[in-house]
């Protein structure tokens, strides 16, 4: 069984950050500290434990926060010495978010130290919220950055909806401010910071489809291979959804002369089992065309109702005439981010986001 993600956040943690600010900060409450950071650690979940050592931070740097601030900066690796990297350092991110908002400036350029050494993705997001313009002028200059960690913040520390943290309404409601650093990422040549740039598109495409298919259609005319990964990836929910500009960017027409014959191997299954779809998928009209097959589980929801959870399947080139066949095992299994309930649930095949085959199963828990 895989390590709990709240085990990254452990007690050895909380001693590493104490043995290096002491070491740095002869004043640094050290007894208090860890009494406070490490108090019933192992009984909190991941976020709880950071926000417990980052009051504990709170409670124990010097005052003011320019003088917490240098010391934590003494904190960091270099190249004369080791220091303070990886998970230790969200809790000090997250310290910076919640004391340094009034020396905006001075915050902002420790967490552009900071993030090669661990990303401050979670502690910047409310310099943005509170001061976005502000905050947008700063980071919109760090796409130039000769460290690609620095360049990756610029990009997923502005993601309207981040995973794992504060969500950025101003601009879901609005995302065009960041468009600009969104375009100047689009060729990084790293491709750590060109998913970031996907990521962030795929974000704004949950509330703004249209704008973001316009971005696709802009910047793919000509693309390079990894720029048409990067739209390609920023465009998977649109596409999944069906979303006709989106589909066309990538040359897939609204069906047309699709005869699909689609089966599963039993129309029962136990929850912790697999089933096997079969697919043939007959090409009738008089050109070829290009096609991406999709799944869609309709999951059994409490009040009896389905919900749709849309999985990526295939694409094909079909000529006049052509048949292709094809095979998918499915697993229904336990998952932390889904609820199964018995009954009847439903597997939809999409061409080219439209329905054109489905079949239904029942799904029982077991004992």
């Amino acid at each position: 069984m895989a390590e709990p993600l709240k085990n990254l956040l452990h007690p050895g943690v909380v001693t590493a950050i104490a043995d290096r600010l002491s070491a740095v900060c002869p004043t640094f409450e050290r007894t208090q500290f860890e009494a406070l950071a490490g108090a019933n650690l192992e009984a909190l979940e991941l976020m709880q434990r950071s926000l417990q050592i980052r009051d504990a931070l709170i409670e124990t740097l010097p005052q003011p926060f320019p003088q917490a601030a240098a010391v934590l900066g003494d904190c960091l690796p270099s190249d004369e010495r080791a220091g303070l990297s990886g998970w230790a350092l969200l809790p000090v991110s997250q310290y910076v978010a919640a004391r340094g908002l009034d020396d905006f400036e001075l915050s902002l350029t420790l967490l552009r130290a900071l993030t090669p050494h661990f990303t401050s993705e979670f502690g910047i997001r409310v310099f943005i919220d509170q001061h976005q313009e502000r905050a947008l002028a700063i980071i919109g200059s760090w796409v130039t950055d000769a460290n690609h960690h620095v360049r990756r913040l610029a990009s997923e520390g502005t993601r309207p909806r981040l995973p794992w943290a504060m969500r950025l309404p101003k601009l879901i409601r609005d995302p065009l401010p960041i468009l600009p650093i969104l375009k100047a990422l689009i060729d990084d040549p790293e491709d750590y910071v060109r998913r970031s740039v996907a990521n962030s598109l795929n974000d704004i495409a949950k509330d703004h489809p249209d704008l973001v298919a316009g971005f696709v259609a802009e910047h793919i005319a000509g693309a390079s291979f990894e720029r048409q990964q990067l739209l390609r990836h920023a465009s998977r929910t649109l596409l999944k959804q069906g979303h006709g500009a989106a589909l066309s960017n990538f040359g897939f027409a609204a069906p047309a002369g699709i005869d699909a014959a689609f089966s599963l191997d039993r129309p029962e299954i136990t929850l912790g089992e697999s089933l096997v779809f079969k697919l043939a998928v007959r090409h009738t009209a008089k050109t070829a065309q290009k096609i991406m097959i999709d799944y869609a589980v309709h999951h059994r929801k409490a009040n009896g109702t389905t919900s749709p959870k849309v999985f990526k399947w295939t694409s094909a080139t079909l000529e006049p005439g052509a048949t292709i066949n094809i095979e998918k095992r499915h697993a229904i299994r336990p998952i932390t981010t889904r609820r199964y309930y018995p009954g009847a649930h439903r597997v939809v095949i999409l061409v080219n986001g439209q329905e054109a085959a489905d079949a239904d199963f029942e799904l029982s828990l077991g004992e």
